[in-house]
């Protein structure tokens, strides 16, 4: 299996080639591909170093997989030229999400949408995957109506400015900024560009997004995102009406037996879902499962997860690995 990795260099890039060696995914020729200005430097991975090369090299070499994650102007303008060599990509970007022709995909949740002939597949938002990892058991078996989610996002899945302009301020440091307003000891209630709507697209991906990846668009999404001094792990405040009514005992174990779920929900010793145990783990976290006792059929509940890896780099890589198990590639 000829691996490429786009966007070797960044952060979710690194991320992939962790992820990569821990899950011992099938190689036999690795590609590290970034921009012009990284070309010819060198990574390690599973202690050998390798050469960075440009994307028209790793075009030329004709990988069986692309696991892109190299922004959304680098996907739109690539991916096709990976894909007209037959190479199949699966893409970390906000480019092909919404595409109709593409596929949105969790693996657990709707892997089994995918044919040999998606040569350009989607991985989703960050804060939408570990939504729909949570949501999706509870909407076969009770059907949501409406979704209200509030989300507490850490700098890192702005990018590595803003890892360092938290580290800067925490440290009493001077440096560039990523974001309008200082971060530290600071909420700042808008994720990515305001759209005419008055939404951020980050909330938009959070409305559009679920409703694609689970194929219902029968009921209603509204999202608020905010950016928070954490350093890594993304948290939601989900509120869900369902159709029909449950038992929240029933919730809990149903969420327990879904695979990539774990529950943390005992309130006599205090355990709930928090970045900081998040952290380096593939797993979605849920916790404060309770009823909402303001209005029928309706829940609330915590969800964490480290938005780099099940957000970002995890799901990319089993989406491949799914691909690689089914011959699909």
């Amino acid at each position: 299996m000829k691996v490429a990795v786009v966007g070797a260099t960044g952060m979710v890039g690194n991320v992939m080639l962790k992820v990569l060696a821990e899950r011992n995914f099938p190689i036999t020729e690795l590609l590290l591909v970034a921009s012009e200005r990284s070309v010819g430097k060198q990574l390690e991975y599973k202690g050998k170093q390798y050469t960075i090369i440009g994307l028209q090299d790793a075009v030329d070499a004709k990988p069986d997989i692309a696991l892109f994650s190299a922004g959304g102007a680098t996907s739109e303008l690539w991916a096709p030229k990976f894909a007209e060599v037959g190479c199949t990509v699966v893409d970390n970007s906000s480019a092909w999400r919404m595409d109709p022709t593409k596929k949105l995909v969790v693996p657990e949740i709707n892997g089994n949408v995918l044919t040999k002939e998606d040569k350009i597949i989607a991985n989703p938002n960050c804060s939408t995957i570990q939504l729909v990892m949570a949501l999706a058991p509870l909407h076969t078996k009770y059907k949501m109506k409406r979704l209200v989610v509030s989300t507490y996002q850490s700098v890192s899945g702005t990018g590595v400015k803003a890892v360092e302009q938290l580290e800067n301020e925490t440290n009493g440091v001077k440096g560039e900024m990523a974001y309008h307003y200082p971060i530290s000891r600071n909420a700042i209630p808008q994720c990515d560009v305001f759209l005419e709507n008055g939404y951020t697209k980050e909330e938009m991906k959070l409305v559009k997004e679920p409703k694609k990846i689970l194929g219902d668009d029968s009921f209603s999404v509204t999202a608020t995102a905010v950016r928070i001094p954490t350093a890594g792990g993304h948290s939601e405040a989900v509120n869900v009406q369902f159709e029909n009514d449950f038992d929240v005992a029933d919730v809990r174990k149903l969420l327990s037996q879904t695979p990539g779920v774990i529950v943390q929900d005992n309130l006599d010793t205090n355990t709930y879902p928090m970045p900081i145990y998040a952290h380096n783990k593939d797993e979605v976290f849920v916790g404060r499962i309770r009823r909402d006792e303001s209005q029928s059929n309706t829940l609330n509940m915590w969800v964490v997860a480290d938005n780099l890896r099940k957000g970002a780099a995890t799901n990319t890589i089993q989406i491949a690995e799914y691909l690689v198990a089914n011959e699909l590639v």
